[in-house]
């Protein structure tokens, strides 16, 4: 544009130039003529008047605007517009048909706009909300039908023109494709021909077994003649049945190779219902099994495109021929047989230990020269001698050499979760053992402690025999105290719990630590902040922290010149944190773990699965009782929290204990540990009458001296049967002092039928079994507990305390 008004202002210039010249011309030649310089100007002055007017009139006359476009000429248009195959026509704001081209005068003639056209009630409002939104959204399309159902238009309509004025309608026409005439045409075309390319010989059967069409594949291998017309043959006499399933061509008298034949029903996939077999043709794909599909580039294994499919299951699969060699195995065959990563070996019987690899090479032969069958096999692999694992074996055919089908499930994740609930099943019944052994030992204490006791009452300091009784009794608290760390990890000890904080526990417990460890061992103490209270046994707590220190320090004092560096810390875990750790042990919440961590020699992997059971220890003999870990374990489980070891030799341990945050609901104030028993009332004064039953004989000899040296009156009974008939029979007692555990009738429900005469009658039960378990199992009021071992004095100063809090004393 800018070299236009340039060109034109100089055509301006040039013609004033012509101009001005001319005029000059005409003033000189007058002034030659006239030889007057008065008519010379006056003609002068005339001309440049007139040439003046005229310019200012050139400049007020409006130019002429030429038009920026063309008028449309619609005839340009309908030869654009021209299509046979789809009626294309235009219409404006008010819907009037503005063109068309010839396709759409032929099938609906001029006289309807589209939105006008005979088509049925529905299809007729689907159209106006087609138009509704292309003059709204600039397209739409649609699927209408005719008035009379027979035929049906896909409709695509726009938005077009300068001003978005107008809209151009494309209809074309729903046509039905006939499969089978369209497969007539490309088996005896270029279709044919690939699939002959591909070793695929193709025909297309009616329903009565005859050859509508067929490929020039099927004429070569069939005839033997390309080019032999085989329409109206029967297809079936065109192949041989050989031994067992084997099958060829016919005219190769058995002598051909084996064949595999697919037959695909040719019918619209998208038709309701499945295909009937009496009146749908049928497409017969015929390949030598060594081609096509089940055969690879070296004609052994499957075709890639079946072992990319193959590669892609989640179920471990491999294929086998009949002499025994592995032709493919996919990833998941590979990882379930602990072979991640690596690639196939050249036998399936190079997986498994060797004592099954005869098995496995004979199941391999029997399913791949048999009938086509299918079954397991349990065989070792060689990554997991110790666990028998199923492999499933199926005979298959038609897939080239492939003769078998090997089938192995990752059982990985099953072995790890069965060891779980091996293991928590071997802890739970050790945990029962441990209890049970706690109590009868704890039997054989009380009879022992009782006895020193009385013994030392006739003893005194000095005395020959005193330091030796004072030495058994000092042996039997040492056993008293092991079998209080059987019921912590049998989890049936009796538990004060109390909301606490960790760093608390820790920090009391650091003093200690630091003389047990010894001074080449540095401790190092970390807490993070905002931690979580918990609500566990403070005492108990303390014995984790000092049992899980004992261990860490004798792990490093085994090694070395006895350094190492003992870590002691407290976390913070988030809910998120739980999830991240995707442990299917630890449900989701928070909580406060305690960290004990180590630079010891580390544990072997097949010791640290059971660290934790009761009497395993790796220490020298007389070094370990291997009590440690479990009662930490029964302790940690016991308060709702769970334990988890890690290790490496050579590196060190760590132990991480999980306790759940001790939530206070809005409102309320932290709950308090319950009081086991109110404070007596007032000081017994002694005396009183007692039934004592205790089916052990030096228990029930020990605890008869001590009471009566006290001046109770004292009834003894062996069992639970002979308690009952003496109150039965009348007796009368101020209390009842019996075991739990007996035989025939036990102490419970002794106590239950005594009550039934005497309501209010107290009972003092002996038991070593934890007491907060036997207050659940019991559930009997006024009912009070002697854990065992015992004294002589903490007999008779718990018999006079339930005695001061129960029975009604005389006023002095």
């Amino acid at each position: 544009m800018k070299l236009l008004d340039e060109g034109l202002r100089q055509s301006r210039q040039t013609d004033l130039l012509v101009v001005g010249l001319a005029l000059a011309f005409s003033v000189l030649l007058v002034g030659l003529v006239a030889r007057d310089a008065v008519v010379t100007s006056a003609f002068a002055g005339a001309l440049a008047a007139f040439a003046g007017l005229a310019f200012m009139v050139s400049r007020s006359r409006p130019q002429k605007a030429e038009p920026e476009f063309a008028l449309p000429d619609w005839s340009v248009t309908v030869a654009a517009i021209d299509r046979p195959d789809m009626a294309i026509a235009v219409t404006d704001r008010a819907g009037r048909l503005t063109c068309a081209n010839a396709s759409y005068e032929a099938w609906f003639g001029v006289g309807h706009a589209p939105q006008r056209l005979p088509l049925d009630d529905a299809s007729l409002e689907r159209l106006a909300d087609a138009t509704r939104a292309a003059w709204r959204d600039g397209a739409a399309t649609e699927k209408v039908s005719g008035n009379d159902g027979s035929e049906s238009w896909n409709i695509e309509v726009r938005r077009s023109g300068r001003g978005d004025d107008f809209l151009v309608w494309c209809i074309s026409p729903v046509r039905s494709v006939d499969l089978v005439s369209e497969l007539v045409v490309q088996l005896d075309g270029k279709l044919g021909k690939g699939l002959a390319r591909a070793g695929f010989a193709a025909a297309l059967v009616d329903p009565d077994g005859m050859i509508r069409a067929a490929s020039t594949g099927l004429a070569l291998h069939a005839a033997g003649d390309e080019l032999a017309d085989m329409t109206g043959q029967d297809f079936v006499s065109l192949l041989s049945q050989e031994e067992g399933e084997r099958i060829g061509w016919a005219k190769d008298g058995g002598r051909g190779a084996p064949l595999v034949l697919y037959h695909i029903p040719v019918a619209d996939p998208d038709a309701p219902g499945e295909p009937d077999p009496h009146t749908t043709p049928s497409l017969m794909l015929v390949v030598e099994a060594g081609q096509g599909i089940g055969a690879s580039a070296a004609g052994r294994a499957a075709a890639p495109h079946l072992e990319a499919l193959l590669s892609q299951l989640p179920l471990g699969l491999a294929m086998a021929d009949r002499d025994g060699h592995l032709l493919f195995a996919n990833p998941a065959f590979m990882r379930a047989a602990g072979r991640e990563g690596q690639d196939p070996p050249t036998y399936p019987t190079d997986l498994v230990v060797r004592e099954d690899k005869r098995a496995l090479s004979e199941s391999i032969r029997r399913f791949a020269q048999g009938p086509a069958a299918a079954g397991d096999i349990a065989v070792r692999l060689s990554t997991l001698p110790d666990d028998p694992v199923s492999l499933s074996l199926a005979g298959v055919r038609g897939l080239g050499e492939a003769a078998v089908l090997l089938g192995l499930t990752d059982t990985s994740e099953e072995t790890r979760l069965k060891r779980q609930v091996a293991q928590a099943t071997k802890m739970q019944a050790v945990g029962q053992l441990a209890g049970g052994v706690a109590h009868d030992f704890n039997n054989v204490l009380t009879a022992i402690l009782g006895t020193c006791d009385l013994m030392l009452m006739r003893h005194t300091p000095g005395d020959s025999d005193y330091d030796d009784i004072q030495q058994i009794r000092a042996n039997s608290n040492r056993a008293a105290s092991l079998t209080r760390q059987l019921l912590a990890f049998s989890r049936q000890q009796t538990l004060r719990p109390e909301v606490l904080q960790l760093p608390d526990i820790v920090a009391d417990v650091s003093q200690m630590l630091r003389r047990l460890i010894g001074e080449k061992i540095q401790l190092v103490v970390t807490h993070d902040r905002d931690l979580g209270a918990v609500r566990a046994d403070p005492t108990q707590l303390e014995q984790v922290i000092v049992n899980l220190a004992v261990n860490a320090r004798d792990a490093m004092q085994s090694r070395g010149d006895g350094s190492g560096k003992l870590t002691l810390a407290t976390r913070k875990v988030t809910t998120t944190d739980v999830r991240a750790m995707r442990s299917e042990i630890i449900p989701a919440g928070e909580y406060t773990a305690l960290i004990v961590e180590d630079t010891g020699g580390g544990i072997a992997p097949e010791h640290l699965g059971k660290i934790f059971e009761p009497f395993f220890t790796t220490k020298e003999q007389g070094k370990g009782t291997g009590l440690g870990l479990s009662t930490v374990y029964g302790i940690v489980k016991q308060s709702g929290g769970f334990i988890f070891a890690e290790s490496e030799v050579g590196r060190g341990t760590r132990f991480v204990v999980y306790l759940p945050v001790y939530h206070v609901a809005p409102g309320t104030a932290p709950a308090q540990p319950p009081a086991q028993e109110e404070a007596p009332l007032s000081q017994w004064a002694g005396g009183g009458r007692i039934l004592l039953v205790e089916d052990e004989d030096p228990v029930r000899l020990v605890a008869e001296r001590s009471l009566t040296r006290q001046g109770y009156e004292v009834t003894v009974a062996r069992d639970g049967e002979e308690g009952l008939a003496i109150v039965e029979e009348g007796g009368q007692f101020d209390i009842v002092v019996s075991d739990v555990v007996m035989p025939s009738l036990d102490g419970p429900a002794m106590a239950r039928e005594i009550r039934k005469i005497a309501p209010h009658l107290p009972v003092l039960f002996m038991s070593g079994y934890a007491e907060e378990q036997l207050r659940k199992e019991i559930g009997l009021p006024n009912a009070w507990f002697m854990p065992k071992p015992f004294s002589v004095q903490q007999l008779s100063e718990k018999v006079g305390d339930v005695l001061a809090r129960t029975v009604k004393q005389p006023q002095d």
